[in-house]
């Protein structure tokens, strides 16, 4: 497999596995803390996942063809704490992870050094792919953090748990050497 190659699909694993991550920290909380907020200066778990929808929509759509900041794009109204329902949250979270997924899908190595413009910057499509990469899991992030302050059980851990990394670390280890992506195994976990 070529590195282009190679790195489409591995970009492919790594924004599932923080796709996933979201859900599974979605999944541990009841309906009405999607909506909570801490204070002023915060977003509620739903209004970051508008957020991250608005901005998957406006990147991936047409991504080779147009500017990823879409004319049509209201970013400031993706912070108003507007949505009612869990099932409308993950019809939001849906649609953009979907729009992503299917560009990705749609991608061949040779566009990879071709450039796109967002907010009229030039960005090769490995730039604007990493920028991506970067900024969901970020947000990602504040997702689990959020989840995991409003949980009224016990979390159950989304990664390594606590006091278990030599347990981890130990397995890891017993197996041979081998090549392949770090969410091949944590995609399995996950489901």
């Amino acid at each position: 497999m070529k590195l282009s190659e190679s790195y489409l699909e591995s970009v492919k694993k790594q924004f599932l596995y923080y796709k996933m991550l979201g859900e599974k920290a979605i999944d541990q909380i009841e309906p009405e803390q999607l909506f909570v907020s801490f204070n002023d200066d915060t977003n509620s778990i739903a209004t970051i996942i508008k957020h991250i929808s608005g901005n998957m929509l406006s990147r991936w759509t047409d991504f080779l063809t147009s500017d990823g900041e879409k004319e049509w794009r209201n970013r400031d109204s993706e912070f108003e704490n507007d949505i009612q329902s869990k099932e409308e949250v993950l019809e939001i979270w849906n649609k953009g992870w979907n729009c992503l997924e299917n560009t990705l899908e749609s991608l061949n190595s040779e566009q990879l050094s071709d450039i796109i413009y967002i907010r009229n910057e030039g960005h090769t499509v490995i730039e604007a792919i990493n920028r991506q990469l970067a900024h969901y899991p970020y947000h990602v992030g504040q997702i689990v953090f959020y989840a995991k302050q409003l949980k009224n059980s016990e979390w159950n851990s989304l990664s390594i748990p606590k006091n278990k990394s030599g347990n981890y670390n130990a397995e890891k280890f017993a197996k041979e050497k081998e090549i392949k992506n770090f969410t091949d195994d944590e995609l399995k976990r996950l489901k």
